[in-house]
């Protein structure tokens, strides 16, 4: 199995509660209609308590940065799999539609993503 982790922060001009809906509502539909075509295995959104309290007591015992306000995970069987989804044409266009909603509410530039491998430590 290979995992896409996204650590998302939305763009400054939309509000958490307006980013999650649009993220969930919007977005995680296009993903779901993409997901064969690009061989997505699974999909789940993470998204940030909406009540700040919480992430309020974490930076202040830990410090740190402003929380993300989500994080998505995609899985493929393998680095192959993902790379047939992204070879044909439609696995092409379907990537290129992803990329071009998640430029109406994700601000790219500060969300990194990388690849990785799960290694289960409890469960």
């Amino acid at each position: 199995m290979i995992k896409l982790t996204f650590c998302l922060r939305r763009l400054p001009h939309i509000s958490p509660g307006e980013f999650q809906t649009y993220w969930f509502e919007n977005h995680g539909p296009l993903v779901r209609a993409r997901a064969e075509v690009l061989r997505i295995k699974r999909y789940v959104q993470t998204h940030t308590m909406l009540d700040d309290a919480y992430n309020q007591l974490l930076r202040q015992a830990r410090g740190g940065p402003e929380p993300y306000d989500g994080v998505a995970e995609l899985w493929w069987d393998s680095l192959d799999d993902l790379a047939r989804g992204n070879a044909t044409p439609e696995g092409r266009r379907a990537g290129a539609e992803l990329l071009e909603d998640e430029k109406k509410f994700i601000d790219l530039a500060n969300s990194p993503l990388w690849f990785g491998d799960e290694h289960v430590v409890v469960g």
